[in-house]
């Protein structure tokens, strides 16, 4: 299995278990949890594909890819009563996930040719799309605009050391400081609060 292939089966497990946890919050039957979970999962790597005119798409490629988010949203259907707070799981398992998909989306950039600002884009764009369809259906304010918390930010960062990392030192250094950075920074916003400046309104003179 290619790096890239196994960094994108690992964020898809790991985001399919967070659109399960938002069937589970929505109270969902378990066709719903299949639903989120495949648009959690595969969401963000759909949309890298079709933009890197990528044939075929990743899970299309690889269908056992399915698999493994049927088996996360059936582990979560019958394990999700168990847990305390499900906002809080979804929360730090979307870092997680986050942090392995940013990676997966600057594998499948480089070993297409394609490095600097394409590169940084398509690991961001393989890290939040996913979780922003999640959202967006269940009807929340998504993850990625909620005030001030570091999500795109902490994808961007992740991302772009990622790039720099790889033109110093190779494929591997690269892939772990880009998910070091990714969930240090977005676990930090999630832990102590960490967050940009907000954008405030003044009335006008």
């Amino acid at each position: 299995m290619t790096p890239a292939a196994a960094l994108d089966l690992a964020s898809v497990f790991v985001f399919a278990l967070t659109g399960a946890l938002a069937a589970s919050r929505a109270q969902l039957d378990i066709v719903g949890f299949l639903f989120f979970s495949a648009i959690t999962a595969v969401g963000g790597g759909t949309v890298r594909d079709l933009l890197l005119d990528r044939n075929p798409v990743f899970w299309i490629a690889k269908p056992g890819i399915l698999l493994a988010v049927a088996v996360a949203a059936v582990l979560v259907y019958f394990t999700a009563h168990m847990v305390e707070s499900r906002a809080r799981w979804l929360a730090w398992l979307d870092a997680a996930a986050l942090a392995i998909a940013v990676p997966a989306g600057l594998t499948v950039a480089i070993s297409l040719g394609y490095t600097g600002p394409i590169a940084v884009l398509m690991g961001v764009v393989t890290g939040t799309m996913g979780g922003l369809m999640r959202d967006v259906v269940a009807n929340e304010v998504p993850m990625v605009l909620r005030q001030g918390e570091l999500y795109v930010t902490a994808a961007a960062a992740g991302a772009l050391l990622g790039t720099f990392v790889y033109a110093a030192l190779g494929l591997a250094p690269a892939l772990i400081a880009s998910a070091a950075v990714t969930f240090g920074l977005r676990a930090g916003s999630l832990a102590f609060g960490w967050q940009l400046p907000v954008y405030r309104s003044r009335p006008p003179r």
